[in-house]
């Protein structure tokens, strides 16, 4: 009887852990506004200053935790929670600049919020723009 009381208590304990393991990796989809989804991009992203001003600001602000090929595995990436996403992938290559634009200056969770850091919208489309550059 002692037996099956302990199975049982390790079971459940087992259940809480798997279950609570899901709840907190598991995110929640990123719901952008409808107004940052159709936002223009209103940079040339082929301008070669441009690219090099992006890359710089990626590279102060985004690569310790994206990573230099945006792959997630910058050198702060295992201190955060969630997914920091592949931005090579189609499906992250997918999404609107506007949205991109808005992920950069709202932040969430992990991702931290760059509307006060990065005052100028220009400076976050610059980062759009090199983001791109990453893609497969």
């Amino acid at each position: 009887m002692k037996k099956n009381k302990f199975l049982l208590q390790l079971l459940s304990i087992g259940v809480f852990i798997t279950l609570y393991s899901f709840t907190t990796i598991t995110q929640e989809k990123w719901v952008v506004p409808e107004e940052y989804k159709t936002k223009a991009n209103p940079t040339n992203a082929d301008d070669g200053e441009n690219k090099a001003y992006g890359k710089s600001l990626y590279s102060k602000h985004c690569k310790s935790c994206h990573g230099k090929e945006g792959y997630g595995d910058g050198p702060k990436a295992e201190e955060q929670e969630g997914d920091l996403g592949d931005f090579s992938t189609e499906e992250f290559q997918a999404q609107t600049d506007g949205e991109l634009f808005y992920k950069i200056k709202k932040g969430r969770d992990d991702m931290p919020k760059f509307e006060k850091k990065i005052t100028d919208d220009e400076d976050i489309w610059l980062i759009v723009n090199y983001v791109r550059t990453l893609a497969e």
